[in-house]
């Protein structure tokens, strides 16, 4: 979607993700767990989201391909047993070395800009190094709109196949990711466990809620240039819909 990387996006987004998120899965961890590191961290949300959750001190390596993000999540972890580092890195180049002495790797919203291939690696990569893993709010494809309007399940239909596109010779597996996650932790080994972690819009969400219509219906129109949707979308901003927007959490352990 447009913008998804941007800060003012992710902070739009980040009480939402914060209630969506699977605390379920938080109590399977195994435990101790003090190093952390964070795949596509963006601006830390899941840190602050998971720090208060996990006894003791607790050392996060942020890690992601945007230099001015990790500043970010590197400054505003503000609790007084965690300490952060960052590594500017791409999570396709993660190796079994890199996760020496961490407990845990987290990511969230990110499995579905992957490839089937890239999450069999680092499903493969953590098998090696017996780090458990938990992954949250990957995109499900299923988004349910309150009022219902008829257009809702082409404009759904062509976003997901636009999350599935090409792009640079890499097929995302948008919406596939939470299956394809799970078989490829299955395979490597692990002990699966998935929830689902849906966002739950309503009133108080109403500037993500509309800022999301706009990336979706976004992406739907380049995928279906052939239909037109600015009526639907002038129609759905003017009177912004409650919304259920669906993802997956994972967790993976090794026994």
């Amino acid at each position: 979607m447009t913008g998804e990387f941007s800060e003012s996006w992710l902070g739009l987004r980040e009480p939402a993700d914060a209630a969506a998120r699977s605390k379920e899965l938080v109590a399977l961890l195994p435990g101790p767990i003090r190093t952390i590191r964070d795949l596509g961290c963006g601006t830390g949300s899941l840190g602050r989201w998971l720090a208060p959750q996990l006894d003791g001190p607790q050392h996060w390596i942020m890690a992601d391909r945007d230099p001015a993000l990790l500043e970010h999540a590197a400054a505003n972890m503000p609790f007084p047993a965690v300490t952060v580092e960052t590594a500017l890195s791409d999570v396709t180049a993660l190796t079994a070395g890199d996760l020496t002495g961490t407990d845990l790797v987290t990511c969230s919203a990110l499995l579905d800009l992957l490839t089937a291939e890239e999450v069999q690696d680092l499903a493969d990569v953590l098998a090696a190094s017996r780090t458990p893993a938990l992954f949250t709010l990957s995109v499900a494809g299923e988004a349910t709109l309150d009022p219902p309007l008829p257009e809702d399940a082409t404009i759904e239909d062509a976003f997901n196949a636009h999350q599935r596109r090409v792009v640079a010779g890499r097929r995302l597996l948008g919406p596939d990711a939470p299956a394809a996650a799970k078989d490829a932790f299955e395979k490597a080994g692990a002990t699966v466990v998935t929830r689902p972690s849906p966002w739950r819009l309503g009133d108080q969400n109403r500037a993500l809620t509309a800022e999301w219509l706009r990336g979706w219906v976004g992406a739907a129109a380049e995928q279906r240039p052939d239909l037109r949707f600015d009526t639907y979308l002038d129609t759905r901003l003017a009177n912004v819909p409650n919304a259920t927007i669906g993802h997956v959490d994972l967790l993976a352990i090794f026994g």
